[in-house]
């Protein structure tokens, strides 16, 4: 039986402050600690490299994904159990997507965020059942949750697909959320065709 794998999205850059770092490393040992495995970007550069040295510590099999062209730049780990070197982005995407059972998004840049997003598009979408969770290290993604709340707010999402975000501020809980997610039932429409005169939501003031 295959291992739960978490494909984890982070920043290559380590942040300014050490508590990302620190989460980082708590999310890799939590992974060890649960017998879980870890995908990733490959790199050993910022919460990338913390997240995957602490789980590889913690006795987690590790794939690391990385295009050649960020080969070097991104510093690869070569202490992983399997590093797959591949062309392009979109190729990278796409293997840390299907080695997936779930997919947990740390403090990070625009290429986390885009991750993030794409991966919560696709569950909204049925294109896969898998869930999608954010590590709020230290409030870092209450903006985009607030953001998110105000596409629902707006009526530009359904509340079933917001909900559907696992949100959490500790590892073990997050993983442990992430384990026992059960997917909401879908309508027949598209996400956005369910909007269109479908519910009325009050917007904020």
């Amino acid at each position: 039986m295959s291992r739960f794998t978490v494909t984890v999205f982070c920043g290559s850059s380590p942040g300014f402050d050490p508590v990302y770092l620190d989460a980082a490393r708590a999310v890799g040992a939590a992974i060890g600690a649960a017998g879980m495995s870890l995908a990733y970007g490959g790199g050993h550069v910022g919460l990338m490299g913390a997240v995957a040295d602490a789980a590889v510590a913690a006795g987690a099999e590790v794939t690391g994904v990385i295009p050649r062209a960020l080969q070097a730049r991104e510093e690869v780990n070569d202490n992983l159990t399997e590093l797959i070197l591949v062309d392009t982005m979109h190729e990278r995407k796409m293997i840390m997507a299907d080695r997936a059972d779930a997919f947990l998004a740390l403090p990070g840049g625009p290429g986390t965020l885009e991750e993030l997003t794409e991966q919560w598009t696709w569950a909204q979408l049925g294109i896969h059942d898998k869930p999608v969770g954010i590590l709020n290290v230290d409030g870092y993604f209450d903006p985009l949750l607030a953001f998110v709340a105000n596409m629902r707010d707006r009526g530009f999402t359904h509340p079933r697909y917001t909900d559907m975000l696992v949100v959490a501020t500790e590892p073990d809980e997050a993983l442990a959320r992430l384990r026992d997610y059960v997917p909401p039932v879908r309508a027949e429409a598209s996400p956005g065709a369910e909007m269109t005169g479908a519910i009325a939501v009050p917007v904020r003031p």
